[in-house]
């Protein structure tokens, strides 16, 4: 390794991780990272054998394969959050769903620990929202006392003629519709 390598490397490292930074920020990162983290538990226990001294208990149920299932579900829907993020909405509540379901056919919800991560997850899911893209910024202007006088904002267009009416469905005479609902 040349002395060339290792001093491009920190600054590739820092590149990448700033494009990370700026990946995650965009999409529901964490709901989706705590969605998968549910379902690991709640797929694995009900096939795990732990091993207590020379004891071997299995927890096999015969929900099984509903735990496989969920526990499926739940990574899928923590890996589309990250690259799918319009369809937060629908899962996080699928996620919450499947949390719930959960309970009663996987070992209590893989033990509690599945349950919990995928109820947060699902929940950070629906209550995620992108942020506004940042605004241009405008030209500085000179600071007060230098340059010219201020000047005042331009007021709306404001109708005088128009009348009144408390009539939401736009159909007032007042508005030229003339009682009828236009089909376009």
């Amino acid at each position: 390794m040349s002395a060339e390598t290792s001093a491009a490397a920190p600054g590739q490292f820092t590149r990448r991780r700033l494009q990370f930074r700026a990946w995650r920020g965009t999409r529901p990162f964490w709901a989706g990272l705590f969605v998968m983290l549910g379902g690991f538990p709640i797929m694995y226990f009900p096939y795990a054998h732990l091993q207590l001294g020379h004891l071997t208990l299995a927890m096999a149920t015969t929900a099984g394969a509903g735990s496989l299932i969920i526990g499926v579900l739940l990574i899928v829907l923590g890996i589309s959050l990250w690259f799918q993020k319009h369809v937060r909405t629908f899962a996080g509540v699928a996620a919450i769903l499947l949390a719930l379901v959960s309970i009663p056919v996987s070992n209590f919800g893989g033990f509690v620990v599945g349950f919990l991560f995928a109820l947060i997850g699902g929940a950070m899911a629906v209550a995620w929202a992108p942020g506004a893209p940042p605004q241009p910024q405008p030209p500085a202007e000179a600071a007060p006392g230098e340059g010219s006088a201020p000047q005042a904002a331009p007021l709306p267009a404001q109708r005088t003629d128009a009348v009144k009416s408390n009539d939401l469905s736009g159909t007032s005479p007042a508005n030229g519709a003339n009682g009828r609902h236009s089909a376009g």
